[in-house]
């Protein structure tokens, strides 16, 4: 008797040799869904230009595309991955991270978030999803006959990297900001201290404080 996984909840990422495919990889997933071989939470078929830039191209949800089918994690997932955090993280735009990260950093920039972007693909489509599954090779078998390669990542996993991210990318800007403040506030400080050592000047020439030079 065939030894099953315990039931879990899942992000997966499959992308195909061919865009053609990822369409047909949604409508098996829904197939499974329907059969109760898994159960689909959302799921998305997305594309990333070569700017980054990702697009959904087709989504399906619980609520059958009442508009809030990439919700939740996926929709989460999704943001971030479009955002430049996701250029940083995944080379979205197609760059070596050793361009982005000293090269003996690479292994603490690796995450969840990273391997997830760099398996969508710049100019190709990629079949995103959120399960519930008790035996994952129902579902690697199905996208295995669409060639496509999968990656698998617990959806708590996901969702704290997601939260760490939205973390990072705040304090990021924060201190982008207290750096603007403190550089226009040195720039003030030394142009007041630019104008006293004018005064000074034309005080020491014995020039009347106002006089314009």
């Amino acid at each position: 008797m065939a030894q099953h996984d315990p039931i879990r909840e899942a992000v997966v990422v499959v992308n195909f040799s061919h865009d053609g495919e990822a369409y047909q990889a949604m409508t098996r997933l829904r197939e499974l869904d329907s059969q109760g071989l898994l159960h689909v939470r959302a799921a998305a078929v997305v594309s990333r230009a070569q700017d980054g830039r990702i697009a959904v191209k087709d989504q399906v949800g619980e609520n059958e595309l009442e508009g809030t089918a990439v919700g939740g994690v996926l929709g989460l997932l999704i943001g971030v991955l479009a955002g430049p955090l996701g250029v940083l993280i995944g080379g979205a735009t197609g760059l070596l991270i050793g361009s982005l990260f000293d090269i003996e950093d690479q292994d603490d920039t690796r995450s969840i978030l990273s391997d997830i972007s760099r398996s969508v693909r710049v100019g190709h489509t990629a079949l995103l999803a959120q399960i519930t599954e008790q035996n994952r090779e129902v579902f690697d078998t199905a996208m295995g006959k669409l060639e496509g390669t999968v990656l698998r990542r617990p959806v708590a996993d996901v969702e704290a990297e997601i939260a760490a991210a939205e973390d990072a990318q705040r304090a990021a800007k924060k201190k982008a900001r207290k750096q603007l403040r403190k550089q226009r506030h040195d720039e003030h400080e030394e142009e007041a201290h630019t104008k006293v050592q004018d005064l000074k000047a034309k005080l020491h020439h014995g020039e009347p404080a106002g006089t314009a030079s």
